[in-house]
């Protein structure tokens, strides 16, 4: 088996793009996990192997091999948050009340004219 090709910018997971930001993306099983565009390769590359160890990936797939804990991952690329039931419910609110506000105005607009 031939060795393993590496990206356009040097690390695995990682391609440049045109526009001089960096992609970073990695293998889940049969599909591929966009981690998103970069300013520099190491961002990318950090976001990847921060990733790459959440998922219990090998370490031979990594990148740099300084990343030991979940707290050294969590520090390089933090999880997104999560939306609780509460969070959605509040933003359905204000949704609501966005949409009641628009239609009031524009009611007002049509009786001043």
């Amino acid at each position: 088996m031939p060795p393993r090709r590496r990206s356009t910018s040097g690390y695995c997971g990682v391609r440049a793009r045109l526009n001089g930001t960096f992609y970073a993306e990695i293998p889940s099983g049969d599909e591929r996990i966009g981690l998103g565009m970069f300013e520099t390769a190491h961002e990318a590359t950090r976001a990847y192997d921060a990733v790459a160890w959440r998922l219990g990936c090998f370490r031979r797939t990594m990148n740099f091999h300084d990343v030991w804990t979940r707290e050294q991952a969590e520090a390089l690329a933090p999880p997104p948050p999560a939306v609780t039931r509460e969070q959605q419910r509040r933003h359905r609110e204000l949704e609501q009340r966005l949409v009641i506000v628009e239609r009031d105005e524009r009611l007002r607009l049509e009786w001043a004219w």
